[in-house]
């Protein structure tokens, strides 16, 4: 038999940065068992190139990665997910579409590196944001997602979605 395979949603206004690392992330971690998507509120229209840069130059392939709105995995056909994070400040509060299945969500805050001025401080704050979101990402995997029922796995997303990185 083989093991599910998860849908996650990484959410974030612009969808131009942390969302898109995320999306790589999940992707790359999961290795089959999670399948990734990132979309936005307000989608930026473009990957930020800081983004493009810090995922090339850990080795990730970038061919398709696209800024888009979380209207697209609304509509009727999109994928079902399992998992929806939020991983900015603003998608925290905005009012998030009606998700078919009942995803279980989480916010994980992540700093913006976009807006950091200077290019070395730029791509320090890229470097984080990476690491902070693999760490998450790494210790939400590591959870033994089918044993544990759903409001202590909501209370493990949030207490990753705290930690202090």
């Amino acid at each position: 038999m083989s093991e599910k395979q998860y849908n996650v949603l990484v959410l974030c206004t612009g969808n131009s940065a942390r969302s898109i690392l995320g999306e790589v992330l999940f992707n790359h971690l999961g290795r089959g068992r999670f399948k990734a998507y990132s979309a936005g509120s307000k989608p930026a229209g473009k990957v930020n190139p800081g983004a493009l840069e810090l995922l090339q130059q850990q080795g990730y392939g970038t061919e398709g990665l696209r800024s888009k709105s979380w209207d697209e995995f609304a509509a009727p056909g999109a994928p079902e997910f399992d998992f929806i994070f939020t991983v900015c400040d603003n998608a925290a509060g905005e009012a998030c579409p009606v998700w078919l299945g009942h995803p279980a969500t989480a916010h994980w805050g992540i700093p913006d590196p976009a807006h950091v001025e200077g290019d070395e401080a730029r791509r320090a704050a890229f470097r984080k944001a990476y690491e902070q979101l693999a760490r998450r990402i790494q210790l939400f995997m590591s959870l033994p997602i089918d044993k544990l029922d759903k409001l202590v796995l909501k209370e493990k997303l949030a207490e990753i979605g705290r930690i202090k990185d």
